[in-house]
């Protein structure tokens, strides 16, 4: 059957503005709640905010599409060192199929192109053959399944044994990046995610927590930011590899888990890829269950760090129902 629609040809690819968030941040939810079926679009992601903080965190790797002096969609690139990725990619429902999506990929591609990063990412649904047709345009190639998991906040958590950026004083906090760097260049030459350390600081999001030996940390936005009311969010979280990396990585839930106690939360939200095998069994062991599933799209077509050996928490995803992308690098 062929498509009635006719191709958005007078809609224009800009950077984004904070006067253009609210418009954004509507035209999000309405594209997410539309394809998630859920009973109120609008409602999809409670009160978790997954646009400011994006913008507020680098208003420069934001994009916008206007048609006829309105805001129809928006993309946001993300840079971790030496990898890199997009989201949230949404365009307004009622424009969908006319090519905005692709128009909003093009300025991502060239800032990501220009990052030189060895790998860029996408979280995106499998069962979406649009999606997965989209993004292979500019490179991307469908691998594993990435688990967004969930579980309840035990006021019972296990005992302290980490530190926190926000309690780290100013002179030190250069030291506690660098050991969180180190973790991370041994995890994946060059990932470095110092920039979502300080956003969440910066923005009042959330914290970082450091486990004591300085052999794992996670980013965690708490109550407010990606998270929503009531829930810890680990945007990112990862140990050092070796012989004993899973028992780091048991340690670092429980640092995760305690930060979620001490501040009263009640849910815990957590993604793993689930080529990270032992680290994916480990949470269900813990009784993390699955409440959205995705694929990861990498460029070029390599495990990255996603591979058995790697104790890592991310998603890349902005589709967290509370029910519960780099581009292509052009080579």
């Amino acid at each position: 059957m062929t498509s009635t629609k006719q191709p958005a040809t007078d809609v224009t690819i800009r950077p984004l503005q904070e006067r253009d968030l609210d418009v954004a941040d509507q035209v999000m939810r309405m594209a997410f709640g539309t394809f998630l079926k859920a009973p109120d679009p609008m409602l999809v992601f409670g009160d978790a905010d997954l646009v400011r903080p994006r913008f507020a965190a680098a208003p420069n790797w934001a994009f916008a599409a206007e048609r006829e002096g309105e805001i129809v969609g928006s993309n946001f690139a993300t840079r971790w060192g030496s990898f890199g990725f997009f989201g949230p990619l949404t365009v307004r429902h009622d424009l969908w199929g006319r090519g905005i999506a692709s128009r909003l990929m093009e300025p991502v591609v060239e800032l990501i192109d220009s990052w030189q990063v060895r790998q860029a990412g996408l979280f995106t649904f499998p069962q979406s053959a649009k999606h997965i047709r989209l993004y292979q345009k500019f490179g991307f190639w469908p691998r594993q399944l990435t688990a967004v998991m969930e579980k309840g906040v035990s006021p019972s958590a296990p005992p302290r044994q980490f530190t926190t950026y926000s309690e780290t004083a100013d002179p030190q906090r250069p030291g506690l990046l660098s050991a969180c760097r180190d973790v991370t260049h041994a995890v994946f030459d060059g990932l470095d995610v110092e920039h979502e350390i300080r956003a969440t600081h910066d923005q009042s999001l959330g914290d970082t927590v450091l486990l004591d030996d300085g052999s794992g940390f996670a980013v965690c936005h708490c109550d407010t930011g990606e998270a929503g009311t009531g829930t810890c969010f680990v945007k990112f979280g990862a140990v050092r590899p070796g012989s004993d990396a899973a028992e780091r990585f048991e340690r670092l839930l429980d640092a995760c888990e305690r930060l979620a106690a001490d501040r009263g939360l009640r849910r815990m939200v957590a993604g793993v890829n689930v080529a990270r095998h032992d680290a994916y069994r480990r949470m269900l062991e813990r009784e993390y269950r699955t409440f959205l599933q995705g694929v990861v799209m990498l460029n070029p077509n390599e495990d990255g760090y996603c591979r058995a050996d790697a104790y890592v928490i991310d998603d890349y995803s902005k589709a967290r129902r509370r029910t519960g992308s780099v581009t292509p690098l052009r080579r």
